[in-house]
């Protein structure tokens, strides 16, 4: 790209909340592994503002979720220079660790996540901003000690009063170490100081239950100090569906009833369930997947165009979609949703694959399902009697994560007098994991003297034209958590609106207990029924990765 180019996008990109928000932030310049040619413009702000001064307070910093995730989307963060000097974290575990230890035990951890991407140096520079605080988090003086601690920090580091809060631990804590954060003083904000408390999930296990987390919540803290994460929407094409949606012309006039016909949302994953097996055996699937991640991706593809990039306005107009999904009686979850469970069988790589029964931690007669799809109806003018096909399964035969926008055939009378005899419709591919990036499927004549079509694919691949970053995911969401942009996180009504759609599911399910368990072979694609499902409306589910 040419200097004067980028002078010119430098001078005209919009910069800091102000000016929209996390989203526009994104748009920013990138150079790709393979040369991107003078005639691409890239529009955005060069680089991204730094980050808020403050204390990172890790609760649960010696579990897996903190050295897998969230000290090397940290490191990350270090790597492109975005922390002030005013930047400190303390880690909190119930174990007593020595610091030297705990510095040492996250480095290999990061070390392990980023292989040739580590950098000894880079990381001494992060681990000298490491303190941990050890402590029962149910106890009182726990959070005493964590805010004298705080305050040393922030005196060494020059940070003031902000601190982020972020609970990495049991959902069974979420509530109580909220309480006792409030009670100890340490969520009181002032003047220019702010404290926020990130969440993880699950929130809640049902509709009652996530209702009364909020509650319980709110009594300590307000909507505005309180993000609820949910780590599909660091992904990157998670991000740029909205970009792609209102920011190309050609895209949005056919996003609608009229011209789609249906669309696909498919998390599918080759592991069993590993280590989880106590975890997964209280929530299965449907929990585990649908009120947060699928319901996410779901909103962003079928939400209206929010009047600005502000967060509160995108979180209103994806709340509206939430809320205009159809409730399903009882004899519509029989007829509308799928549930499976894994047994013995072969993956793709020929590899022997035990049957979730089999797994550790998991009931010889577990009736937990380890596959659910489902049909989703939403009643606005926009999305009125276009389906939406939900699927989420372990042991399926490829890891992906796609959305598949298919749209309507055109009308067959052209082709009469050809040989043409049928018509592929057009699919539009949003593929987030492993490889993310974008196709489209269209028709285009053989060549020869017959009329014969074949079916072409453009496709866009996010390395390719951005290259490749070390990423985790939780980045982009640590970045927005510390800077106050709430844009990517659940805000307590739609959080409330997810389990509405899911809580009817898991009444009849455990009213009817599964009699076929297991149901499909580990390696394929889930239950007979789920093929049904869609094969009862002339269609099928997408299942190339």
């Amino acid at each position: 790209m040419r200097a004067e180019s980028v002078s010119r996008i430098s001078r005209n990109a919009a910069t800091g909340p102000a000016a929209g928000g996390g989203l526009l932030r994104h748009l920013r310049l990138q150079e790709g592994a393979r040369a991107m040619t003078e005639a691409t413009e890239t529009t955005g702000s060069a680089a991204a503002a730094p980050l808020t001064p403050c204390v990172l307070v890790i609760f649960g910093a010696s579990g897996d979720l903190a050295a897998r995730m969230l000290l090397p989307a940290l490191y990350n963060l270090a790597a492109e220079r975005l922390f002030p000097d005013a930047f400190a974290v303390i880690g909190l575990a119930t174990k007593e660790i020595d610091l030297a230890a705990f510095r040492d035990g996250l480095g290999r951890a990061v070390r392990e996540r980023l292989g040739d991407a580590f950098s000894p140096e880079a990381w001494a520079a992060l681990a000298r901003r490491l303190y941990f605080v050890a402590g029962d988090l149910r106890a009182p003086e726990t959070y005493q000690r964590l805010q004298a601690r705080l305050g040393e920090v922030a005196a060494a580091h020059a940070i003031g009063g902000s601190a982020l809060f972020y609970l990495s631990t049991p959902p069974s804590l979420f509530g109580e170490v909220v309480r006792r954060l409030g009670e100890a003083g340490l969520t009181r904000e002032d003047g220019a100081t702010w404290r926020r408390v990130v969440i993880e999930k699950p929130f809640g296990h049902d509709l009652e239950s996530a209702r009364a987390l909020n509650r319980e919540i709110a009594a300590v803290l307000t909507e505005g100090q309180t993000y609820r994460i949910d780590h599909y929407l660091g992904k990157e094409t998670v991000q740029n569906i909205l970009i792609f949606r209102f920011a190309n012309g050609i895209f949005e006039p056919v996003w609608n009833r009229r011209y789609v016909d249906h669309v696909q949302i498919t998390v599918a994953e080759q592991l069993g369930v590993e280590h989880r097996g106590r975890y997964y055996e209280e929530a299965g699937a449907l929990r585990d997947m649908v009120p947060n991640h699928l319901l996410q991706l779901l909103s962003l593809i079928a939400m209206e165009p929010p009047s600005s990039f502000d967060p509160e306005a995108v979180r209103n107009e994806k709340g509206k979609v939430l809320a205009g999904i159809q409730p399903m009686s009882p004899e519509e979850v029989l007829g509308r949703t799928v549930r499976g469970q894994y047994g013995a069988g072969a993956m793709p790589d020929g590899a022997a694959a035990a049957a979730y029964r089999s797994e550790p931690y998991v009931g010889a007669d577990s009736a937990v399902e380890t596959f659910a799809a489902a049909k989703l109806l939403i009643d606005n003018w926009r999305w009125a009697d276009v389906p939406f096909y939900l699927r989420t399964g372990k042991r399926l035969p490829v890891r992906t994560t796609q959305i598949v926008i298919q749209f309507k055939r055109v009308p067959f009378s052209p082709f009469r007098q050809t040989p043409v005899d049928r018509l592929r419709p057009n699919r539009l591919i949003l593929r987030l994991q492993p490889d993310e990036g974008i196709s489209l499927r269209f028709s285009a004549k053989v060549p020869g003297a017959a009329v014969r079509i074949g079916t072409v694919n453009m496709d866009f691949c996010y390395s390719d034209y951005f290259g490749s970053q070390p990423s985790t995911g939780y980045e982009t969401l640590l970045y927005d958590a510390i800077n106050g942009d709430a844009t990517l996180f659940q805000r307590a009504d739609s959080v409330e609106q997810g389990w509405n759609v899911v809580t009817p599911i898991l009444d009849v399910w455990r009213a009817l207990p599964p009699r076929a368990f297991p149901n499909y072979a580990a390696g394929t694609w889930g239950p007979d029924e789920a093929d049904q499902l869609l094969a009862r409306d002339d269609r099928a589910w997408n299942n190339e990765a």
